[in-house]
């Protein structure tokens, strides 16, 4: 079952239970899956498993970032909205990495470039967000890369 099937799925099972706070973040997660094809120019085509990630993620990363703000701002009640939303998004994400796997893959991956210092910093991010896309996260695997790279 493709991401989208199973997020209509969801999404219809959440309607039928009136689970109001899972209808609506679906309902948000489908439109930005649809705003996403009609970029593309794909209205006829569905996105594809890898396309409808990429979505994901970007809604991920909005309610982390909504999350640090309203904590920051004392608006916990917002805080506590978008930490439901994104509970719910997660679940559509495939299982994420251990810090040892992380490690271990900068390394093998950061190997080759150790010459060129920080100069590859952004190569070496692309490479590792490309191959586990969904499975790491952005800001951890970027502290990471650099903490190894001014290593040597």
């Amino acid at each position: 079952m493709s991401i989208a099937e199973r997020i209509e799925k969801d999404y219809v099972d959440a309607y039928k239970a009136k689970e109001k706070v899972r209808l609506e973040t679906l309902r948000l997660l489908k439109t930005a899956a649809k705003n996403r094809q009609v970029e593309l120019k794909q209205s006829l085509v569905s996105l594809s498993d890898d396309e409808y990630m990429s979505v994901l993620l970007r809604q991920v990363k909005q309610r982390q970032e909504s999350i640090e703000v309203f904590r920051s701002a004392g608006r916990n009640e917002l805080a506590d909205k978008e930490q439901a939303e994104l509970e719910i998004l997660q679940e559509y994400l495939p299982k994420q990495l251990s810090e040892e796997e992380i490690h271990a893959i900068i390394e093998k991956v950061c190997g080759p470039f150790l010459a060129e210092g920080m100069k590859a910093m952004g190569k070496v991010i692309k490479s590792i967000m490309d191959a586990y896309k969904g499975q790491v996260d952005g800001k951890f695997v970027s502290e990471a890369v650099k903490a190894r790279l001014q290593k040597g």
